[in-house]
């Protein structure tokens, strides 16, 4: 029984200790202003110059290397092997694919197969784009 009322006591010394403890906030009009301050800022279209409307791009026009689509977007699972993809360099796991021929490959790499999501999760990219890819995927096998 004073086991029970000991437990009791320390419950009720613990709750109201937390229940004061929001009394004990400064409610003068400015903290609570900044309590409540916005976090951000907001800008109207036009006040600041966006990297697309930049003069001077970083990239390149036209297409992209079939090395830096790889380094994108291929690399997570061609590095790895997930989910049985073959991995960049592994000529056991390229040969029946290469032996498919050129066609196949691009076909299964635009459309997707099996586990690989269609352009390999590379929505902007061309044809010729996956097909460098492969190519690079596949140099020196």
């Amino acid at each position: 029984m004073n086991l029970i009322k000991r437990i009791t006591l320390l419950m009720g010394l613990t709750i109201s200790l937390f229940s004061t403890a929001g009394f004990a906030q400064d409610l003068s009009e400015a903290a609570i202003a900044e309590r409540i301050a916005p976090v951000g800022s907001v800008y109207l279209d036009g006040e600041i110059m966006t990297a697309q409307q930049s003069p001077v791009s970083a990239e390149p026009a036209g297409p992209r290397s079939g090395e830096k689509i790889y380094n994108t977007y291929c690399m997570a699972c061609h590095a790895t092997g997930v989910l049985g993809s073959p991995k960049k360099g592994d000529a056991a796991a390229w040969a029946p694919r290469i032996a498919q021929g050129a066609e196949i490959m691009l076909k299964h790499a635009i459309e997707g197969y099996n586990s690989m999501p269609a352009k390999g999760t590379c929505g902007d990219c061309s044809e010729q784009e996956i097909a460098s890819t492969i190519a690079f995927l596949t140099a020196g096998l």
